[in-house]
């Protein structure tokens, strides 16, 4: 068995031809080949096994093996493997309805690990490195819009405002992954070497003072970026995108109720509430509601329902771009509200006339 580790052709970065040229040689390779298909089936296995260190949250182990198997066999088997693994994954082990653009994120991290140890001098704060951008490009800002059009195309629901969880969680366990990575390493690349599989070059992966400070310093860059957009979207996305259609009826009815209490004249007309937005408040239990208020035609709504069988109170759950588009409805005014969490109570109210 020849030794590839002997004199590995290693190179500063992957901005060359001949670096690329090395990737792709290695679909030539039967022996690489049949190691990729070795690590598709660990990551397949593994994706389900999880470390529990906490209430929702796990360390998924099965990322140990895509960064071993991208630094053995470069970038162009990693995108094939990570689009394998995907497909795979997801027809062995499925864990809700198949949405392509998941395997994007598969292959962008397969991709990354490659980019950064294959055929390089791997050291500790290449490591460090190559997490962070797997956790904050990929995990953060690839995934995040693909699981926006997920829960809007797929489960019909609204996604920001269940983002938040898993930012946190690729921030808190971005230094202990970046740990764990170097000492899985430290222990699996000598035999690695010795076998003739890995064309890089291993240093002494010890944690020092600089790598240490390095560490510290992307965990505050990405705690910030990430809390920053935390509390950006959580400030601007309206709860009323992720309502369902009974929690949509109950706040149209309790903000018309509102609206009566204000407005008695209004009490011999058929009026309909329609919530258009909900923002809430950080760090408070205060939303700040803005309501469409609607003079309902019950006369043309019992016609239509003689016609085509609707429900004329349907009109009461009706969400704002359903209440724009009825000819039975004419807008009254709109209201803009701040209410107190659970108890509804008004902080204040203002209204508008068209």
């Amino acid at each position: 068995m020849s030794n590839r580790s002997s004199s590995p052709l290693l190179f500063p970065s992957p901005f060359s031809k001949e670096y690329w040229r090395c990737a792709a040689s290695e679909l030539k390779s039967t022996r690489m080949l049949l190691f990729a298909a070795l690590m598709i089936a660990l990551r397949v296995a593994l994706k389900s096994f999880k470390i529990p260190l906490g209430p929702s949250l796990n360390i998924n182990v099965q990322f140990f093996v895509n960064a071993l198997g991208s630094a053995v066999y470069g970038p162009v088997v990693a995108i094939l493997a990570g689009a394998v693994t995907d497909t795979l994954g997801t027809l062995l082990f499925p864990s809700g309805p198949y949405f392509f653009p998941f395997i994007f994120t598969e292959i962008a991290g397969s991709l990354v690990f490659a980019l950064f140890l294959y055929r390089a001098e791997i050291t500790v704060r290449r490591m460090i490195l190559c997490r962070f951008c797997v956790n904050f490009f990929v995990n953060l800002l690839l995934q995040t819009p693909i699981m926006a059009l997920y829960y809007q195309m797929v489960l019909g629901k609204y996604y920001a405002l269940v983002d938040l969880p898993r930012i946190v969680k690729n921030l808190a366990l971005f230094p202990l992954e970046s740990a764990l990575l170097i000492l899985v390493f430290r222990a699996v690349v000598p035999p690695l070497n010795r076998m003739g599989y890995l064309a890089s070059r291993v240093t002494n992966l010890k944690m020092t003072g600089r790598t240490a400070a390095l560490l510290v310093a992307l965990t505050l860059v990405s705690a910030a970026v990430g809390g920053g957009y935390s509390i950006y979207m959580y400030n601007t996305t309206s709860l009323s995108a992720s309502y369902s259609a009974s929690e949509r009826l109950e706040k149209n009815e309790k903000m018309n109720a509102a609206v009566l209490s204000r407005h008695p004249e209004y009490a011999a007309e058929e009026t309909v509430t329609v919530i258009e937005s909900a923002f809430p408040r950080f760090l408070s239990d205060e939303v700040t509601y803005t309501a469409a208020v609607y003079r309902a035609d019950r006369e043309a709504l019992l016609r239509r329902a003689e016609a085509d069988g609707t429900d004329p109170e349907a009109v009461r759950g009706y969400s704002k771009s359903k209440a724009a588009k009825d000819d039975a409805l004419t807008r009254l005014m709109t209201v803009t509200a701040v209410l107190k969490g659970e108890s509804g109570e008004v902080q204040s109210w203002q209204e508008s006339t068209p």
